[in-house]
């Protein structure tokens, strides 16, 4: 969990009881950067965002934002939503058809009193690259464009907390991937906590941190988004969509061969990347568990880019004829999936050192 001052977290004490349903969370999470609420539809995501935002009142409550109290039953503290100092971004864009995007963004600053105003208007247009649409209307926007200003909306209030439910369910994806970068950006360079609802786990994996699993109104596990997509006790590191996140630091880009090399605490990778990238750069990356492989011996003549040394952590069996393999990669896990008959060929058990076999295009920024 993480060890940040009081001051820098968000406490969320949440009961809410509706006819076949009760959310029931008491949440402590990070005072910065991006938290995941992940689950199935239904499970309550949603319900604890408007909750946060006191658009439903739970009953007990407590919600404290970076020190601010905006719920506490205990001390009789009640503020409505409009007294609370948050951005709500949604699953539809809802701009004013009316106003052009400027105007759009504008009335989001015009919430906010001068004295308090720490985004200026200028950055959010610039993070979320709509300059070029500042005299736009919604209707001549593409879906993507539409959730970017709305998005520059809601951080133009300078918000303490900025909420976002399902900002890109709505978007097919090549719209998505268009988005996903802004987003990535949003993160690096504002100092403001996001909780982020969705139920897509690679959103997930390459935005959040930290991540929030819930599961029928009650939390199921809680921690670094690494560490809980990789517990083999938990469905995330099981099925299709298991995955590995890695974070690094670019060394080198080779424009001819457009691979890119990075460092991270177990070795070094190499991906296929289009776009130059600057050495010294941190990057995230993620490395579907279907696409890893595992060796007793170093190959020959082969097209794989990175062999990677690892010893094997834990083994369980993700469907029937497969195999989920937990690997430590230098302090990092990493998941493979492989077939039940070459777990029992190559003898994979707990201790077992490995070479793991990784496709440079499987890697995935």
């Amino acid at each position: 969990m993480d060890t940040l001052p009081d001051s820098r977290h968000i406490t969320a004490r949440l009961h809410l009881a509706r006819p076949g349903f009760t959310l029931d969370v008491d949440l402590r999470l990070p005072g910065r950067g991006v938290t995941a609420l992940f689950g199935p539809s239904g499970c309550g995501k949603t319900t604890c965002l408007r909750a946060i935002a006191g658009l439903e009142r739970p009953q007990p409550g407590k919600v404290v934002v970076n020190g601010e109290v905006w719920q506490d039953d205990a001390a009789q503290v009640w503020r409505p939503t409009h007294q609370r100092s948050l951005g709500y971004v949604f699953q539809e864009a809802s701009l004013f058809d009316h106003l052009t995007v400027g105007g759009n963004i504008t009335y989001g600053l015009q919430r906010t009193p001068a004295a308090e105003r720490k985004v200026a208007l200028d950055q959010a247009v610039a993070l979320l690259g709509i300059g070029g649409l500042m005299d736009r209307r919604p209707a001549a926007l593409s879906g993507g464009e539409r959730q970017r200003v709305a998005i520059a909306r809601a951080l133009a209030t300078s918000p303490r907390l900025l909420l976002m439910d399902e900002p890109l369910s709505a978007l097919d994806p090549g719209r998505k991937a268009e988005v996903l970068p802004y987003l990535d950006n949003l993160h690096r360079n504002l100092d403001i906590p996001v909780l982020y609802v969705s139920h897509a786990i690679d959103e997930v994996a390459r935005l959040a941190h930290h991540m929030v699993l819930i599961d029928a109104g009650r939390v199921r596990a809680d921690g670094r988004t690494e560490d809980l997509i990789t517990r083999l006790d938990l469905p995330l590191a099981h099925g299709d969509a298991a995955a590995t996140v890695i974070e690094g630091t670019v060394t080198r880009h080779d424009a001819h061969d457009h691979v890119t090399t990075v460092v991270f605490q177990g070795g070094e990778l190499l991906l296929v990347s289009p776009a130059a990238r600057t050495p010294g750069d941190r990057i995230r990356l993620r490395l579907q568990a279907r696409d890893v492989s595992l060796a007793l011996e170093a190959p020959a003549g082969t097209s794989i880019l990175n062999v990677l040394p690892a010893t094997v952590a834990a083994v369980a069996q993700d469907s029937p004829g497969q195999w989920m393999v937990a690997l430590d990669m230098g302090g990092v896990r990493v998941l493979a999936r492989i077939t039940q008959r070459s777990a029992t060929a190559l003898g994979i058990a707990p201790g077992q050192p490995v070479l793991a076999q990784i496709k440079g295009i499987a890697v995935v920024n």
